[in-house]
């Protein structure tokens, strides 16, 4: 690749590396991830810098991992001794072509895509966008296979410029961004062990995660120093059942769950908030009973989950907060369910009968606990619902619920109750700490770097905390304490199975992470388009300034 672009222009490059990427299918989940990895290593090691420095590119396994999917990595040592290093990163995966329905034949032609939004009448603003010529149509072209291009092009200029690098450069791909992570979540054994054995000083990490305007006209390049996070609560709901002639005898758990998405699916309240930042409400994910075929007997079981994003607030006070809500609600939905089995019973003539209406809520870890005060065994139990469900090739987050309704299942009471957890993914939501020195400085850098190329383009920056999507950049670092991380570990059932984090290797490394992103419109849909004269032009110099200005 590298007698391609040797003779072109950095815009040139980009577009041409651009172009190649989005035909190379990767789908999250699927082998072409293992593929592009080894096409990404091949461009780096006909780069002339890697042929000298042959130790200097390598791939890392993912342990474990059925497709063989990989991490690559490549340094760039500065001509100095320093170690302060730069790490650039960005996933190679993307989402299905299934939104593209009789188009998926030209989903990853750029050409063909443009020809044809050129004469689609049904969006006027795709249409002027492929009619202008300044947009590269194709699944991945904004999430971020331009962003890998990007990057490819910085790596190139910095092997063959290193007298412009005054530390080092330590550039990585990862697979599966856009599922559990697994590709960021090991890099951190590797960014560990090259800071100890190569004497590498992070000093931050680059993102080119897309950027996308947020408002009609919006022309804004938001520059983002952090990211939000990810939890994912998660109620098993145990009913009292019952013979659908008998049915308000019941306590049914699909309304308890109904309850529970009233309460939480997209409530404001539940939201944080912060001047000129983007956030967003709970976002119901899923909603299921246990029924696996008809009859005539109320659910057993029901299960939902939310996707919740979190920022400032820890995870311990959100699994408080959401106690609180759930609590409250089910206490209401006690004396619904008495008054009308009351009413019901006087309109009927039935004599009176003594029911409870508890709904006990609990977390995980109160239950684990209130178990083994039985004498029950409750680890035994996860470990063992683990090994048996484990071959049922189970999603993450059903083997999660499975693990619950076995400790429920230990239960001798067996009452009607909620329990809360978490389940996979869980991304920590980052900052730059900009309370201490080291962010302080960080944040002056930035921001002077973005004024010079401001004053240099005439583009408008905005500089904002949380990239307002999920990122790998999240777990770079750790912000909470001994006390989160224990609250976290103890409600997330079978965690060091089912998505093994070690936040306290993300707690020492605490690499800053800033997010510069390639612009487009419509990220993980048919109409997805990166912005070719900001993105190929602007934009990889604006990352080589402020990898300088970082190392300097």
């Amino acid at each position: 690749m590298f007698h391609i672009l040797q003779a072109l222009s950095t815009e040139q490059q980009a577009e041409v590396l651009t172009r190649r990427l989005i035909q190379l299918l990767s789908y999250n989940g699927t082998i072409g991830e293992t593929e592009k990895a080894d096409f990404l290593k091949e461009i780096i090691c006909s780069f002339p810098y890697f042929k000298e420095n042959e130790s200097f590119v390598w791939e890392q396994p993912i342990s474990n991992d059925p497709l063989g999917r990989k991490n690559i990595f490549a340094l760039v040592r500065g001509q100095s001794e320093c170690s302060k290093t730069v790490l650039y990163h960005a996933h190679v995966d993307t989402v299905g072509i299934e939104d593209y329905g009789a188009l998926h034949d030209i989903a990853h032609d750029p050409d063909v895509l443009e020809e044809f939004f050129k004469s689609y009448p049904a969006d006027a603003e795709v249409q002027a966008d492929a009619g202008s010529g300044n947009w590269m149509f194709g699944r991945g072209a904004l999430d971020m296979q331009s962003g890998i291009a990007v990057h490819l092009v910085n790596l190139l200029h910095f092997s063959e410029q290193r007298d412009q690098l005054p530390g080092n450069l330590l550039v990585l791909f990862n697979p599966d961004e856009e599922s559990q992570h697994v590709g960021i979540r090991a890099a951190l054994t590797e960014l560990t062990r090259l800071e100890t054995e190569q004497n590498l000083d992070f000093i931050a990490a680059i993102n080119n995660d897309f950027i996308s305007p947020l408002h009609s006209g919006d022309q804004t390049r938001y520059i983002y120093t952090g990211a939000a996070g990810k939890l994912l609560p998660c109620f098993s709901i145990f009913g009292r059942e019952a013979h659908v002639g008998d049915s308000l005898s019941a306590i049914d758990p699909t309304l308890i769950a109904a309850e529970l998405n009233l309460a939480i699916n997209a409530n404001l309240d539940l939201t944080e908030y912060f001047q000129n930042e983007l956030t967003l409400p709970p976002s119901c994910l899923y909603l299921k009973d246990d029924k696996q075929i008809y009859d005539v007997q109320t659910a057993v079981s029901c299960g939902i989950y939310f996707n919740h994003f979190i920022y400032e607030k820890s995870p311990k006070e959100i699994l408080t907060q959401l106690v609180d809500v759930v609590g409250n609600r089910c206490e209401t939905l006690e004396k619904k369910l008495a008054q009308t089995y009351t009413e019901h019973r006087k309109r009927n003539g039935l004599p009176e009968r003594e029911i409870s209406w508890d709904i006990e809520v609990i977390t995980f870890g109160e239950y684990v606990e209130k178990l083994e005060e039985m004498n029950l065994h409750p680890l035994k139990a996860v470990e063992a619902a683990l090994e048996h469900f484990s071959e049922k090739d189970l999603d993450e987050r059903m083997l999660a619920f499975k693990i619950v309704e076995a400790l429920h299942q230990l239960d001798p009471e067996k009452k009607p109750r909620v329990i809360l957890f978490f389940a996979p993914p869980f991304i920590p939501a980052n900052r730059l700490p900009v309370e201490s020195n080291k962010g302080q400085s960080l944040l002056t850098t930035i921001e002077a770097v973005l004024d010079e190329v401001h004053q240099e383009t005439k583009e408008t920056f905005e500089l904002r905390k949380y990239f307002p999507y999920l990122a790998d950049g999240s777990f770079l670092s750790f912000n909470g304490t001994e006390e989160d991380i224990s609250s976290i570990e103890n409600n997330f059932p079978a965690m060091h199975k089912l998505f093994a984090l070690p936040l306290g290797d993300m707690k020492a490394l605490n690499i800053p992470s800033i997010n510069l992103g390639v612009y487009g419109k419509s990220g993980h849909k048919w109409t997805e388009r990166v912005y070719k004269p900001y993105t190929f032009k602007i934009l990889p110099h604006l990352i080589r300034k402020m990898t300088k200005r970082l190392l300097e």
